[in-house]
């Protein structure tokens, strides 16, 4: 998913510094958000470990101190990329497009799963960002670490208001459970299994069966 940096256009001569400014983005962030852009390309793909500075500083095309200048420390650039991870996967696309889709709250958790099959079918399938640092930071006292639990239970936050809205008593229990199936759907779909989110689409259905929900 590529993030765009938005500008407005301008009419005449006498401008002033904001609208050279909005007329050329690299003056407003400074290398900021070409620095985020790759971080967050890179990162997605490669993993936070072994994907180090100095690739995001050539993927962005800025000097290693414009970095530094506003990524104080690699664990910095992290900590923003996950930031706008969340935003961008799990608020803009996964919860947005889920409730586009349907109305109904138990179609909803199951439109997830929709979601996911055609995410699965492209090239840009590159898998859960958060179990991915997760699983490379097994320090339990990580910022990075926290940061991404931190991650995982907002979704389920999500599936929690998901579930109370379909009438689900135990929407803790609950979420845990769909959250399984999400994350499992993930990773089968990395082994090679295309198929996965339709599989899980049809667990997701017994789960619901089971608390009483017909869909």
């Amino acid at each position: 998913m590529n993030i765009g940096v938005h500008w407005v256009e301008t009419v005449g001569d006498d401008m002033t510094t904001k609208q050279r400014q909005a007329r050329n983005p690299v003056l407003v962030d400074g290398g900021r958000e070409r620095t985020m852009r790759a971080a967050y390309e890179l990162f997605s793909r490669g993993g936070t470990r072994t994907i180090g500075v100095d690739a995001v500083v050539a993927r962005a095309a800025v000097a290693k101190m414009t970095l530094y200048r506003h990524f104080p420390s690699k664990e910095d650039l992290v900590l923003a990329f996950l930031e706008r991870r969340e935003q961008l996967w799990t608020r803009q696309w996964l919860g947005e497009e889920v409730v586009r889709r349907e109305t109904d709250p138990a179609r909803r958790l199951l439109a997830i799963f929709d979601v996911f099959h055609e995410w699965f079918q492209t090239p840009e399938f590159e898998g859960c960002t958060f179990i991915q640092v997760l699983l490379e930071h097994t320090d339990v006292t990580n910022p990075v670490r926290l940061a991404t639990v931190a991650n995982l239970e907002n979704i389920r936050g999500f599936l929690r208001e998901l579930g109370a809205a379909a009438g689900i008593a135990d929407t803790d229990a609950f979420a845990r459970q769909w959250h399984i199936l999400m994350k499992g759907s993930i990773i089968s779909a990395l082994e090679g299994d295309t198929q996965a989110a339709t599989r899980a689409k049809e667990m997701g259905v017994l789960v619901l069966q089971h608390r009483g929900i017909s869909v």
